[in-house]
């Protein structure tokens, strides 16, 4: 029996209670095993009275330990560098006024030949080649993007692209800068649930193409990237992710949206009144509307909650985490909530200086930088959150490698 959290809980066999199965406590999102952190019992994809195999026998055999931990990563920035010295001479800033206020010293935005798919590809590859782990060998491809290139969806493009052969499963999910995060949990349920072994998991966005450029208060914020890792099965003992938790609130919306506009201009057909609205006008984005002191609140308030909640699920706690990586949205926001924590300024993941806001791929593009610094080695804990438009946040504990 699943619930929201995409997990699942023992069938009631009375064959099975005699196995002497370990119990399994399901919570509103995330989970935990009386066995500890690293046992987890969950369905898995064989079918009842195929090959002859007896109903009791099948109910048996669905009844698995799969784990999954996360084996390679890897990040693609675009070639163009913007500078706060640079915004300064196309909005009334400064590089002080700015770096005081967001810690952001740098962007990167996508220019020329530089494309979301590419880097997404670029990032993918690097995933690939770090866990040695051939393209026709991916199951699926998740694309975390509030910003594709289709509306239609990237995912499969970047399928293509890579050269899967065996055209795995290929889609978009839509969440924003909590994207990645959705995006991992996703592939755990995936792996855990269906069967799966390789699921490539890729956060990429190109907010700079919806941002207003004038607007002083939201164009210092964010830049392009992209960053992905591959989520791989395993034996329960090697289990990567710990717990997590998941939340949204649409109330937020007035705080963070870039909402769908119709073209002012009314089309030449449908003006003899025979039909009146029609044809709709052509619509496009709005550009990034953000109140930024309701969402600094939100997200310092939040983001700790769910931390804690994810380290409760997971049996860990905040003093034994080597890591803590937040979404990189503003400097402020991950020192408030480290604090908030108790977790010293030497274990927070932050490069937020040298990107900006890079929206679903500050999270992998962060981790990406510290894996391959050696900051990040394996075997360390991470405790890492998303947060931003929809509104949505969520945590996860997870082990690298």
């Amino acid at each position: 029996m699943a619930n929201t959290s995409g997990l699942f809980t023992a069938p009631s066999v009375p064959s099975l209670r005699r196995m002497n199965q370990p119990s399994i406590g399901i919570y509103r999102s995330g989970f935990c095993s009386s066995y500890g952190i690293s046992k987890r019992v969950f369905c898995s994809s064989t079918i009842e009275g195929a090959s002859g195999i007896s109903a009791s026998e099948s109910r048996v055999r669905r009844l698995v330990s799969q784990g999954c931990k996360l084996v390679g990563c890897g990040s693609a920035v675009p070639a163009l560098k913007i500078s706060n010295d640079d915004l300064s001479k196309i909005v009334d800033t400064n590089d002080e006024w700015i770096s005081v206020r967001t810690g952001i010293r740098n962007r990167r935005v996508i220019s020329g030949k530089d494309s979301l798919t590419g880097l997404s590809v670029e990032a993918a590859r690097k995933a690939l080649e770090m866990a040695q782990v051939d393209p026709d060998d991916v199951d699926l491809v998740l694309m975390c993007t509030s910003t594709p290139e289709d509306l239609f969806g990237t995912g499969p493009q970047i399928q293509k692209a890579l050269g899967c052969k065996g055209n795995p499963l290929a889609y978009d999910i839509t969440a924003a800068c909590s994207g990645f995060l959705l995006g991992l949990i996703s592939a755990a349920c995936h792996i855990r649930g269906g069967g799966f072994k390789n699921v490539l998991v890729i956060g990429a966005d190109a907010l700079s193409r919806y941002v207003d450029w004038t607007d002083r208060g939201s164009c210092i914020l964010f830049g392009d990237a992209a960053g992905a890792v591959l989520l791989q099965a395993c034996d329960s003992e090697e289990d990567g992710l710990f717990g997590f938790d998941l939340h949204s609130d649409g109330d937020g919306l007035r705080h963070l949206n870039a909402s769908i506009k119709g073209n002012e201009t009314d089309h030449a057909i449908g003006t003899n009144g025979s039909v009146v609205d029609f044809p709709p006008r052509q619509a496009s984005y709005s550009c990034i509307q953000m109140n930024g002191k309701e969402v600094f609140r939100f997200a310092v308030q939040c983001v700790p909650q769910s931390i804690e909640s994810a380290l409760e699920k997971a049996g860990v706690t905040c003093s034994s985490i080597d890591w803590l990586l937040l979404h990189q949205a503003n400097q402020r926001i991950i020192d408030a909530v480290a604090n908030r924590l108790e977790v010293p300024q030497e274990r927070v993941i932050s490069n937020l200086a040298n990107y900006g806001n890079t929206s679903a791929a500050s999270i992998p593009l962060a981790l990406d930088e510290a894996v391959r610094s050696g900051k990040v080695k394996a075997g360390h804990t991470i405790a890492t959150a998303g947060f931003g438009a929809g509104l949505t946040w969520g945590s996860a504990i997870l082990r690298w490698g």
